[in-house]
This record gives structure tokens, sequence and C-alpha cells, in this order.
């Protein structure tokens, strides 16, 4: 007997920030005596490409999706995480170690290196998510700087590492889970960053280059609904016409 004819196809519906809502489908054996098909969904995690999820070109951020309640033959899935390609953060520091061993085999070495500057820290949503979010950045050239290296001091490390917890720590606990994904999709937090500590030292290349989830508050139904375009908030407050009646009542039989 082949084992697929016990099972099931669920549409994978991400989030409503994305563009992209169904991700793909997924496989569950059905309903049988205790074993409840929707019970084997939730928990699943799907990591999906951000160019997947937005039509775009920006492939080297992954999004972690997990499935928190089934509608119909649709699995709802709430963020869970975010994280970038290894190929991505290797091209980062690589690119001047492969510049430098080419120099050692010419007898040339220039040293043209920088500073890779990181830091973490955990921060808690409005709506009660337990965040860690993981912050990388790149030293660069100052504007007319004749020096080769781009080596920033100790101390100058330490008020970068500061600045970035510091800015991490002010735009997380102020909005919730939603807004949060929102900033995460352009960036705009690394960019930030980036701005913020031009007084320290010029960097570059500065990302969020992963999210994890620690802690979240219990499962709100109705908030996950609204989050997919399902809830009662969607659907624009219909509530409804009222019957009219005109007095009209039927006579009572005698017998039936």
């Amino acid at each position: 007997i082949d084992p697929f004819t016990k099972k099931d196809w669920y549409d994978v519906k991400a989030p409503s920030q994305f563009v992209v809502r169904n991700i793909g489908k997924t496989l569950v054996n059905r309903t049988s005596g205790t074993k409840i098909a929707s019970e084997g969904l939730k928990g699943r995690v799907f990591e999906v490409s951000l160019a997947d999820l937005q039509n775009g070109e920006i492939a080297f951020r992954k999004f972690r999706l997990m499935s928190e309640e089934v509608l119909g033959k649709s699995v709802l899935t709430n963020f869970h995480g975010m994280s970038m390609t290894s190929d991505k953060l290797k091209s980062l520091v690589k690119k001047w170690q492969k510049r430098i061993i080419w120099l050692v085999r010419l007898k040339l070495f220039a040293n043209p290196s920088q500073t890779l500057i990181e830091a973490h820290v955990d921060v808690k949503t409005t709506d009660g998510y337990l965040l860690r979010l993981f912050a990388i950045g790149f030293t660069k050239k100052r504007p007319n700087q004749i020096k080769k290296t781009t080596y920033a001091k100790s101390s100058q490390c330490r008020a970068i590492r500061k600045k970035m917890t510091d800015i991490i720590t002010r735009e997380i606990s102020a909005i919730d889970l939603k807004e949060v994904v929102n900033r995460l999709i352009p960036d705009s937090i690394g960019k930030d960053i980036e701005k913020s500590c031009q007084s320290i030292y010029p960097l570059h290349d500065v990302y969020i280059r992963k999210v994890k989830v620690l802690k979240k508050p219990k499962l709100d139904t109705a908030k996950l609904l609204e989050l997919h375009g399902e809830g009662s908030g969607a659907s624009g407050g219909d509530t409804g016409s009222a019957v009219r009646r005109d007095g009209y009542e039927p006579p009572v039989q005698e017998s039936v």
C-alpha cells in the first residue's frame, strides 16, 4: 500500500507583511483515532529566502516561519527567526583575505585589512516576544585617508558595540513582532547603526545577521488570524443587516 494514500497536502501561508503569501505545501497523515492531523502540523518550521517572499533579489537573507494554527487546508505561520546565508557572510569576511593571499604570493603584501565588529543583545517586544539579535559590521577608510589599513582601536570597538546594542534595544523594545519583521525586511536597523557610528569610526556592510526567538507568549489565535488577514478586523466590520418583519404570523395548525 502506498503510504501517500494516507496523507493530505496543506498550503503553507506566510504572514501578510510579505508579498508572496503561499510559500509551499506540506504533508501530514490524515486524522485517525486520537492522532489529529492539525496537531502534527503545528510546530513545523519552514525556512524561506527573502527573495522568494518578496519577489526581489535579496537572496542572502533567510526567514524562518513556524506553523502555529491550521485553518481548513491552510497552515498559518508566524515569524520564528532570521539569518544570513553562509556564502554571504564568508564573502564579507574573506574578500580582504583573498587579496592578502594573492599579494603574499606576488611578494607585494600590502595588508589592506579591516576590523570586524559584532554585537548581540536580548530584547523583549511590546507583545511579549523575547528576541536575540546579532549585528555585524566592518570598518572602512575615512575620506581622503592615505593609510591602507582600517584597524579600529579596542576603545572604538567597545564604543561601536555599545552603540549597536543601544540602537537595537531602543528600536525593538518600542514595537511589536509584526513591526520588527517590517524593519528586518529592508534591514533599516543596520542602516541606522551605520549612520550613528560614523562619528566613532566609518563602517560599511552593517547588517542584522541573525535573529532568534528565545521566548514567545501564549498563542493568541485572534491576533494570528488578523496577522494573516483572516480576522474580524480584515473583513471591514460587516455585521450583517437587520431582518425586516412585516407583522405577519403564520396560523397555528390543529393537527400535524
